[in-house]
């Protein structure tokens, strides 16, 4: 069995095809039609598909009226619980004529179905047992209700959920108190409306869920869609969702929502199982309307505020290293077909001379004037527009330029300091000798050996580290501030900038320039930084 759908494309009509157990992710930014595309599927697919719409009400009244389970599921299918209520009501009942915006109020029908399938399952049980029946070899009939409250459990083990014959309630673990439904939290609300409408969705069927983040927290997403997929893997799943985290959690054909266009047609393209790339980093990079710039580090606030606010332009990306954010550009660069986005980074200084300086060009690559780049805020133009926001005027900028300046270099100043970073320094470069070896012309044992022997012999330790430990004292005996900082890869420096330019502590600093940079209201402090960063354009 094949449930099977087009989208009317760009390219044209692009057929997609489910079976059951398995699942298709949409992901897109926001005006990229993700709604209208869950209206468009739900409507190709018919009564076959049941959409749970991200505008939903998650009001969870327990005390509603109870009606027959059939009543109840052609409510919660169609929007009216009428005997004869079909395909024909559901735009109209269940969507009232707006199927894209109108807010999904369906909850009581499915405590309604939940309900009346525990009466009919209990009565069956009943009938089975009681005094004179006759003994059949039937197996014992678990209720929809008790799937729902093991999969509960599961997810939130300090929330325990208790189900009457017409009552649901709430406990804390090793506490007789209960507490009503109604007074559930968002998020308690949403995994019960979740799991309840997944487990009363037709056999058979495709669950159309638009934001399936929606009030989940992050922590138990992925086990909740784990839990359900496996629960009713006789359906089909389609998450439409702009969580790219989730996106790259689950087993799927994933495809990314580029472009929207009224008539209706949308721009849809596969994420690509071998690109080099992570799911997560490759469902972005397709989905993005930006160019990319790839750089050291990771998701710090601050580190990605300079960014971002520099180069508002561009998706900024950290990579971790200097070899990852190299071989994301080269990467995607050779995929330039494929995601038809432009892309560029950004590394450390690390001491690259020129001729490193050179090819990382010709790769698309830029080198910071800093080896950390936070401590691009003690550079003497930064640290200067930071002084005048401050109040600071003429002089006494100077002086707190001064103070900043003898504060850096004497705690830089010492044998046993100048080593720590000497080592580092050596190394980075060590490391970036042994990956350009190449043994591949060798054919013997005794060729390998020599061409190891012949190719190490570059690694001369103690010139190595006697060139860094010159360039630092230069930059000491100097009080060459932007020399120390291209070779000093040291984040205590920070604290000194947060101490002599704020008199704060170093978090509150961070804080201060993080938000000050992601606002944008202090344009002198954005444009010193933007001065000193490498100039990189969009092709």
């Amino acid at each position: 069995m094949t449930f099977q759908f087009s989208i009317p494309t760009d390219q044209g009509e692009t057929n997609f095809e489910l079976t059951p157990g398995s699942s298709i992710i949409f992901v897109g930014a926001n005006g990229s039609g993700k709604t209208r595309l869950a209206v468009h599927i739900e409507q190709a697919l018919g009564l076959k598909a049941h959409r749970i719409s991200s505008h939903r009400a998650l009001a969870l009244n327990p005390d509603v009226a109870k009606i027959s389970e059939e009543k109840a599921l052609k409510g919660l299918r169609t929007g009216s619980p009428t005997e004869r209520a079909g395909l024909d009501y559901r735009d109209g009942h269940r969507w009232g004529n707006k199927a894209a915006v109108q807010l999904l109020n369906d909850f009581e029908y499915l405590i309604q179905a939940l309900f009346a399938e525990q009466s009919n399952t209990s009565l069956i049980t009943y009938q089975r047992n009681k005094p004179g029946a006759t003994k059949t070899d039937e197996p014992f009939q678990y209720t929809k209700f008790d799937t729902l409250i093991e999969i509960w459990h599961r997810l939130l083990p300090d929330r325990k959920l208790h189900v009457t014959g017409d009552d649901i309630l709430v406990s804390l673990p090793r506490s007789t108190q209960k507490y009503k439904a109604s007074d559930m939290s968002d998020g308690e609300r949403a995994i019960f409306y979740l799991i309840g409408q997944t487990l009363v969705a037709d056999e058979k069927s495709v669950l159309i869920v638009d934001e399936p983040e929606l009030h989940i927290h992050r922590a138990i997403m992925s086990k909740l869609w784990d839990e359900l997929e496996a629960v009713r893997s006789d359906c089909a799943l389609v998450f439409i969702t702009h969580d790219l985290e989730f996106a790259a959690s689950r087993v799927a054909q994933k495809f990314v929502i580029k472009k929207y266009r009224s008539t209706p047609q949308w721009t849809i393209e596969e994420v690509p199982k071998e690109t080099g790339f992570s799911e997560e980093l490759t469902t972005l990079i397709l989905g993005s309307r930006k160019p990319i710039l790839f750089v050291e580090g990771g998701p710090n606030s601050l580190d990605m505020a300079i960014y971002r606010c520099c180069y508002p332009k561009w998706t900024v990306v950290p990579r971790g290293s200097c070899s990852e954010v190299i071989h994301s550009v080269v990467t995607m660069r050779k995929n330039a077909a494929l995601t038809r986005v432009t892309c560029s980074g950004i590394i450390d200084a690390d001491d690259y001379d020129e001729d490193d300086a050179r090819h990382f060009a010709k790769l698309g690559i830029k080198i910071l004037p800093v080896s950390e780049i936070e401590n691009v805020i003690l550079l003497p133009k930064v640290s200067r527009a930071i002084a005048k926001i401050e109040g600071h005027k003429n002089n006494e900028i100077k002086n707190v330029l001064a103070r900043l300046s003898d504060a850096v270099f004497e705690s830089v100043n010492s044998p046993e300091k100048i080593e720590e970073v000497v080592i580092r320094y050596c190394r980075r470069r060590i490391d970036r000798l042994l990956k350009k070896i190449d043994l591949s012309e060798e054919k013997s044992i005794d060729e390998l050996k020599d061409g190891i022997l012949t190719q190490t012999y570059a690694l001369d330790i103690e010139a190595i580290a006697q060139h860094a430990t010159d360039q630092i004292k230069q930059a000491i005996n100097e009080k060459d501030m932007p020399k120390l900082l291209a070779h000093y890869d040291n984040k205590e420096l920070f604290a000194l900038a947060a101490s002599n330019l704020k008199q704060c502590r170093v978090n509150a600093f961070k804080s201060w320039l993080t938000r000050i940079l992601r606002n944008n209201k202090t344009p002198g402090i954005s444009k010193a930084i933007l001065s000193v960063l490498p100039k990189i354009q969009a092709k």
